[in-house]
C-alpha cells in the first residue's frame, strides 16, 4: 500500500503537505484543482477514511497517522469562513 503525499494551499496562502497512507486520495483531489472549503472536507474525509480503512483491512488497526492528518485539517479549515477555497497542488 504506497503511501500519498498531497500538497495543500489554503485561502491564506499557506502550503502544507498531507499524508495519506494510500493512493486513494488520486479518487478524490486532483492536482491543479480548486475546492470549495466544505466541499475539499468531504473530500478529505472520505478518501482518508477510506485510507485509514484499507490500512486496517491489511494489518489489523486503523492508520493513525491518516486520522491525525484529517484533524489537522479540519483544525485549519475552521479558522476559514466560507466562502473559501482549497487548491490541490501537487500529489505524489
Amino acid at each position: 500500500m504506497p503511501e500519498t503525499r498531497f500538497t495543500i494551499r489554503w485561502p491564506d496562502d499557506q502550503t502544507e503537505e498531507c499524508y495519506s497512507p494510500s493512493t486513494i486520495v488520486h479518487e478524490f483531489l486532483t492536482a491543479g484543482a480548486t475546492y470549495p472549503l466544505d466541499d475539499f472536507l468531504a473530500r478529505c474525509r472520505e478518501a482518508l477514511e477510506q485510507a485509514s480503512t484499507r490500512v486496517e483491512a491489511k494489518f489489523g488497526y486503523r492508520c493513525t497517522s491518516a486520522d491525525v492528518q484529517l484533524a489537522r485539517i479540519k483544525r485549519k479549515a475552521s479558522t476559514f469562513k466560507t466562502p473559501a477555497e482549497i487548491t490541490c497542488l501537487s500529489i505524489s
